[in-house]
């Protein structure tokens, strides 16, 4: 099946994967975190991005974030491969690419699946067993969310200030919402629709999706549709 070209809508918020190649390490120290955080805000900055959410583990990155265009993030991850790339590959003596392909994304329908976005990527750690809590692990923006360290990488949703009047209210709300990892099936729905690049939303929004972007945002389903109806359905 051919693949669709990759949708990305302007002040949308989309969910973002980046893998390490043959899913080796992309972070080895806090310096890389830390070197690699800092071009990312610098980038985000710089080609208006605002990113939501973010989690970098050992060997790969997840944001959640909105372009202000529709060039904005590719060329974004572009300039943070531009730095971060021969920076690795110095620091460790290798060579050639550091990522696996393309990054994957989804565009989002941010009314029923940005804060839940948000939950999966803030608990990743913690399902790859590199944390017991979101909130020891500190390569993400949970800490910013939960109200414990500001993070000037982050520009916060709309939807995440709605929360609550203060931000002790949206900090508080928030814990709550993070309480429980999301359901296996929620999570699996997550996961597939990113690195397949499909939309994330009810049918509605991929329905209005197509409507504004004039074109295809699911994969159209396997066979040819019948020229005639089969005997069966013709009776």
């Amino acid at each position: 099946m051919a693949r669709l070209p990759r949708l990305i809508i302007p002040a949308q918020p989309h969910y973002l994967i980046q893998r390490g190649i043959n899913g080796q390490a992309v972070f080895q120290d806090a310096a890389d975190y830390l070197a690699f955080l800092g071009w990312l805000r610098t980038a985000a900055k710089t080609f208006k991005v605002a990113v939501h959410a973010y989690v970098l583990t050992p060997d790969q990155l997840h944001l959640l974030a909105s372009p202000a265009d529709a060039n904005a993030l590719g060329q974004m991850m572009q300039w943070l491969g531009r730095y971060y790339v021969p920076y690795f590959n110095q620091k460790y003596g290798r060579s050639g690419t550091l990522w696996q392909g393309r990054y994957k994304t989804s565009v989002i329908d941010p009314e029923n699946y940005l804060l839940a976005c948000s939950r999966y990527l803030e608990y990743v750690p913690v399902a790859a067993a590199l944390a017991a809590r979101p909130l020891d692990y500190p390569w993400s923006s949970y800490a910013h969310h939960a109200g414990v360290r500001p993070d000037p990488i982050i520009t916060d949703h709309p939807l995440y200030w709605a929360l609550g009047n203060t931000p002790f209210d949206r900090e508080a709300a928030y814990l709550r919402l993070t309480e429980q990892a999301l359901a296996d099936e929620q999570a699996q729905t997550l996961e597939r629709a990113v690195l397949k690049g499909w939309p994330l939303g009810s049918e509605q929004f991929k329905k209005a999706l197509e409507l504004r972007m004039k074109r295809q945002v699911l994969p159209a389903k396997r066979g040819r549709p019948f020229k005639i109806a089969p005997p069966e359905a013709a009776q």
